[in-house]
């Protein structure tokens, strides 16, 4: 390493500690010790602290060791760097700067706490998003698992135009990588208010992260991959060597400096480099291209900006996977979250406002289609004027010696995704209650009607390539031909439905891994049968088959169910067997349908957790949405890290929505008569499923004898609640 960056860092690392420092004398004199400190919504207190140190802040007097630590980690001036001794000091130095700007910003937290945004979106008057709550840690989180986004680029300072800083975030976004940015220089303008400026939407939802307006905003980007490394891959807090080894093989991310680097931002990029993150510089700086913390290079500078995202892709070593879409807008997950509003809007199909919107993906004889044929029956976007509402029919058909009916629903969900990342284009829904927004902008660039199906068509071939031989589309506009096609797809939907909902795990000889999760979580396993989903919602048993189908060796395994062990908790003896190989040994066994008897293990990307509610001699379930306390006397957020990891909890179990809705969940203690306590918004989102179910048991209003947020949120609140209403759960066995 350059000692002339090493001096520089420990410059800056000083001048951070002076400035914390006096923060927070005057912070300590205004709100006084006892002050509670943290970032709104994490169960992971002062994340880089507490992952490296194993440190807990959780009012501002416990900062004092962490300032003493400081002292201990930052060396004393030098006259030159040629008074350094060796380099370790530096990057020692680096990790103080970390610790003392993650404390200066869980101080603005408690002086200013409306800084910040809570969320995922910005505003027009605020753009700081500030530190990801853990709802948003999960959600993303299962991007980096399933590689939908292979890493991040942390942004520091100002490109020299907004045109380049467009370029650059597009060039970002279209290899599907998160962009987290923090300052310009001093709390200045930066690269997050050049896109704003340039009329770029920024937030979560496109992947261009807007921190904070100050240099020490990039600590929000080391603490996510430091949540990262204890949320999914279940190290312990203060075993820092893991973590900062998991995060230079697993996390994929780099750092990116615009203009003059200051003593400060020295202090910051030697911290960064500590995790194996490589920085890229415009200016002219001393590189450091030795191997030795980073996978390849340290520093490279002075790269031009056309060049400067490939450089770093290359010198961090992230195998990018990018293919083209033969459409003339960008294409990429990154413009999943695009939103397309107001005076944006050229034209809306479905939705409340305009006729229905239809989606329908059937296979094929081979001799039946011709690949690549692309048809548009009605008007095309050239006949149409800015604000027309239309119907729309967006029809597929897929031919291949694999391709089997049951892969028809899988392929049909992919239409959301694949027409949402075409930049300019905004989908929601599936089947009969799409809605589609296309922008003017990129109705400008070209984007036609025939475009969905030329995004099909290629992608289905990227994507699926093992069982789709031919695609062929026809998109409809006629509104005689929309009814059209919606009849017949309506009619395929009850077929199919039929077909899924009949499916019970008994039937089937054949489950299915999957171990997406394990490049966070090494010692997960996801099995997934026809009546237990994958945790995070997006696995069924037809799509893992399909998934198996496509890529043989993938993540998606078939696994001999062998002989029934318990057929009431839910283990079998082939199923054992596989989890035992490919947890590494680490799980020997676990019970499909108990939450007290070695339940399945949780990775961390799960929509709902389940929790023991003894008081009520029944269970609680709450979703990532929801961010309120629960029953259990921890939110979300503190039960997926005490949860997550590859552990098997008694008590606890991760698990998908729809999971609630069947017959298998929990069985063992009793299924969803055990249920007392879920979020309001959860319980209507799966009421007609969950009543079906309960009718079937005999109580066809259990749901509204359940539980929620607007009647208690502590098991002494909810008690009289259920027994007013005569909850079930209060006369079953003893749960414990």
């Amino acid at each position: 390493m350059s000692k002339i960056i090493a001096s520089a860092g420990i410059r800056g690392a000083r001048k951070i500690f002076d400035r914390v420092s006096k923060k927070y004398d005057e912070a300590m004199e205004k709100f006084g010790p006892s002050a509670e400190v943290n970032f709104t919504n994490t169960g992971y207190y002062l994340p880089i602290i507490y992952g490296i140190l194993g440190h807990k802040i959780e009012k501002l007097e416990d900062m004092k060791p962490v300032f003493d630590q400081c002292k201990v980690l930052i060396p004393p001036p030098v006259r030159s760097e040629h008074h350094l001794p060796y380099l370790a000091p530096a990057l020692d130095a680096g990790m103080a700067a970390l610790f003392l700007e993650e404390m200066e910003e869980g101080i603005r937290y408690l002086a200013e706490p409306d800084f910040y945004l809570k969320g995922e979106d910005v505003t027009e008057d605020n753009i700081w998003l500030g530190a990801a709550d853990d709802v948003i840690l999960r959600k993303r989180g299962v991007e980096f698992v399933d590689g939908t986004a292979p890493g991040f680029a942390a942004i520091l300072g100002k490109a020299p135009t907004d045109e380049i800083a467009v370029k650059i975030a597009q060039e970002l976004q279209e290899k599907n990588l998160y962009v987290f940015m923090a300052s310009g220089r001093d709390g200045k303008e930066g690269f997050s208010d050049q896109l704003v400026r340039a009329g770029v939407q920024i937030g979560w939802p496109t992947r261009l992260v807007s921190f904070s307006p100050y240099t020490s905003g990039a600590v929000f980007a080391v603490g996510f991959a430091t949540r990262a490394a204890m949320s999914f891959g279940g190290l312990e807090p203060g075993d820092f060597r893991k973590i900062l080894i998991y995060n230079k093989d697993r996390i994929f991310a780099f750092a990116l400096t615009f203009g003059e680097v200051t003593d400060e931002w020295y202090a910051n990029g030697l911290g960064i480099v500590n995790y194996g993150f490589p920085i890229i510089a415009d200016t002219p700086i001393p590189e450091v291209l030795p191997t030795g913390i980073c996978t390849y290079e340290h520093v490279v500078s002075n790269v031009p900006y056309d060049k400067m995202v490939a450089r770093a892709v290359e010198v961090r070593g992230l195998k990018v996977a990018v293919t083209k879409v033969d459409v003339p807008v960008a294409y990429g997950p990154a413009f999943e979250g695009e939103r397309v509003r107001g005076d944006a809007i050229y034209i809306e199909a479905g939705g409340p406002k305009a006729d229905t919107t239809v989606e329908l993906v059937t296979s094929a004889e081979m001799d039946e289609i011709e690949d690549g044929k692309i048809e548009v029956v009605g008007p095309n976007i050239d006949d149409m004027k800015k604000g027309d509402r239309i119907g729309l029919a967006i029809r597929v058909w897929v031919a291949g010696r694999t391709m089997q009916e049951d892969f028809e629903p899988i392929l049909e969900r992919q239409v959301h995704h694949l027409v949402n990342y075409a930049k300019g284009v905004m989908h929601i829904g599936q089947r009969d209650i799409a809605w589609i927004r296309i922008s003017e902008d990129a109705v400008k660039k070209g984007f036609r009607m025939e475009h969905f199906g030329q995004i099909l068509h290629d992608k289905f071939h990227q994507e699926f390539g093992g069982i789709c031989d031919k695609v062929q589309a026809t998109i409809y506009t006629d509104p005689e031909k929309v009814k059209d096609v919606l009849a017949e797809a309506r009619a395929k939907y009850a077929v199919r439905d039929a077909r899924v909902e009949g499916m019970v795990d008994e039937d089937e000889p054949i489950f299915y891994s999957c171990t997406l999760c394990q490049s966070f979580a090494p010692t997960h396993v996801c099995v997934v049968t026809p009546e237990r989903p994958g945790l995070c919602g997006a696995y069924s048993w037809l799509d893992c088959k399909a998934a198996y189908e496509i890529d043989p060796t993938g993540p998606n395994q078939p696994i001999e169910k062998g002989d029934t062990i318990d057929a009431f908790k839910g283990q079998w003896s082939g199923v054992n067997e596989f989890v035992k190989k490919a947890s590494r040994g680490s799980v020997d066994f676990y019970n499909a349908y108990s939450i007290m008897d070695s339940p399945m293990t949780s990775c961390g990307c799960f929509e709902c957790i389940s929790a023991l509610a003894p008081m009520c001699n029944g269970l609680m379930t709450v979703d990532r949405d929801y961010s309120g306390m629960t029953p259990c006397g921890m939110k979300f957020t503190t039960l997926a890290g005490s949860v997550g990891g590859g552990a098997i909890t008694p008590g606890f179990v991760g698990h998908s929505k729809y999971n609630i809705t069947s017959k298998k969940f929990v069985k063992a203690e009793g299924g969803i008569l055990r249920l007392v306590w879920m979020p309001q918004r959860l319980k209507e989102e799966i009421r007609d499923k969950f009543t079906a179910l309960a009718t079937e048991l005999g109580v066809p209003d259990l749901l509204d004898r359940v539980a929620d947020e607007t009647v208690g949120t502590t098991e002494e609140e909810i008690l009289p609640f259920l027994q007013e209403k005569e909850h079930p759960a209060l006369t079953m066995d003893p749960i414990m």
